[in-house]
């Protein structure tokens, strides 16, 4: 049972969460944080501007210390009771997902906020297992180890198509490795993260380890990302932000992780299981209403199969029921904003000049007419090199190409600067491990699309980013090594020693 509560009561204090306390931000500016299904405010707030980014930081430094000397069984345990505080609040988590996002409630309930609290929960354990190197005699003399350090003060940067599990995605592998986090949601969507660091907090984690700066990104993002204290910068978000992100990264020679944007290929054989296809696409391609850089965006389906594929697509996708997010019964709730609505219309209007818009390509009248809402759009006959097949959309918009031989729909699903992942349908296994070897992309999956499971990496190739979120891969973006060489002779003149001066 979702369990609403008074958003702006909530957060009377502000939306600024620093060292364990809520605050207004000191830009000057206020943001709107907006329900979409009705373009209704249910929240304004003071936005962060570099001073608050500098407090965080400061305070997140303080904190570093303590956190960081504490040993990984103490940081474990700290994060096992920040699990069983957020499974407490879930009926919370869910109402406020599904509020500022626009998100049926089933979605936020079913996906994001139990993948989000099972987050938690795996790296609660993770906290425990940092391997290194066995320790050894490598060369002779000395014996050799590795140590595996948390790097400090991490900044990071999460985009509001899912903002607790972005959240969840940035500051978990960091705070279980012992580093201490600033973390800048999106200024759209900022409720989830600010409840997140809370619980942290009210867990016993010390107030300093999870901070969140609800800015805008060429505010509080660039202050965040250029800030001399920051050892490390993760960003989630598209492509061209993210280049900018490197550009501020590069300057203050920090590490930087990119998981960017995708336009995720869904590659059917002629073998396929047509139905599985079929549903696996609308599902692949709807998902929080096509706004997920994973969500199936290009069908390329081989010909034999392609007339029935489209068929099936469109008559799916115009029962797809769309709906107000807490409505029983609602699939697929708007856009997150009117602004980001238009957008995708956009690339749909455009593309009537080249293709055919098979169903949607509209908002819808009635009820649903002064939400962000869009119909669910299925469009054919764009050539590859058209903007509707090379640009992420971000939308509920599915292409469908056809295809003959297999290499060609291999070529077909590599041919976008794209790399973040990727489907292949097939009953042949061949196939599908050809498909799963040649396509370049951070994710195959093979007969479905979009699973994700918190032990398994989540990152790009090509313009897709790089490094990896979840998953025990994840402490390599969090983590340095330091090789320790200890000498075991106990001899004052060493043999080497000739080299720089004296004889043998």
């Amino acid at each position: 049972m979702v369990q609403r509560f008074d958003v702006s009561s909530r957060f009377a204090a502000g939306a600024q969460f620093t060292a364990g306390r809520l605050g207004p931000g000191a830009s000057g500016r206020t943001q709107d944080v907006v329900d979409p299904a009705t373009g209704e405010s249910v929240l304004r707030y003071e936005l962060a501007g570099a001073a608050d980014v500098d407090a965080a930081v400061h305070a997140a430094g303080r904190a570093l210390p303590e956190w960081a000397g504490a040993t990984p069984g103490e940081r474990s345990d700290a994060m096992h009771r920040w699990a069983a505080v957020l499974r407490e609040r879930t009926g919370e988590f869910v109402y406020a997902e599904s509020l500022q996002c626009g998100k049926p409630l089933k979605l936020s309930e079913e996906f994001d906020v139990p993948g989000s609290f099972d987050n938690v929960a795996f790296f609660a354990g993770a906290a425990r297992q940092l391997p290194g190197v066995a320790a050894a005699e490598y060369s002779g003399d000395h014996t050799s180890y590795v140590r595996r350090e948390p790097l400090g003060v991490i900044g990071s940067i999460a985009p509001w198509n899912y903002p607790l599990q972005m959240a969840a995605w940035k500051i978990l592998p960091a705070v279980a490795a012992g580093n201490t986090v600033v973390l800048k949601p999106s200024e759209l969507t900022p409720l989830t993260s600010l409840m997140f660091a809370q619980a942290a907090c009210e867990a016993g984690i010390p107030d300093g380890v999870v901070n969140i700066v609800s800015g805008a990104g060429a505010d509080a993002g660039e202050a965040l990302v250029g800030h001399p204290s920051v050892a490390m910068t993760s960003f989630t978000g598209s492509t061209a932000v993210g280049r900018r992100v490197a550009e501020l990264a590069t300057s203050t020679v920090k590490r930087l992780h990119l998981e960017l944007g995708g336009k995720a290929p869904f590659v059917v054989f002629d073998d396929a299981d047509l139905e599985a296809a079929v549903h696996g696409a609308v599902a692949g391609a709807l998902i929080n209403s096509g706004q997920d850089c994973t969500a199936a965006t290009r069908a390329y389906v081989q010909r034999p199969l392609y007339d029935d594929f489209v068929r099936g697509v469109a008559d799916l996708m115009r029962d797809v029921r769309l709906g107000e997010p807490f409505a029983p019964g609602t699939d697929l709730g708007p856009l997150v904003s009117h602004a980001h609505r238009d957008r995708v219309a956009g690339f749909v209007e455009r593309a009537r000049s080249y293709a055919t818009v098979v169903t949607g390509g509209e908002a819808p009248g009635g009820e649903l007419a002064k939400g962000a809402y869009y119909l669910p759009t299925l469009v054919t006959g764009a050539a590859q090199d058209s903007e509707i097949v090379q640009q992420e959309v971000f939308g509920p918009v599915l292409t469908v190409l056809p295809f003959d031989a297999d290499d060609q729909g291999i070529a077909l699903a590599n041919d976008t600067p794209y790399g973040l992942a990727a489907s292949a349908w097939s009953r042949d296994v061949f196939r599908t491990a050809s498909a799963a070897r040649e396509i370049r992309a951070g994710c195959v999956w093979i007969n479905d699309h979009i699973p994700i499971i918190s032990e398994m990496p989540h990152g790009g190739y090509k313009a897709s980013g790089y490094g990896k979120d979840m998953s025990a891969y994840s402490f390599e973006e969090y983590t340095q090594l330091k090789h320790v060489m200890q000498d075991i002779t106990a001899q004052p003149r060493k043999d080497w020693h000739r080299t720089v001066f004296g004889d043998r």
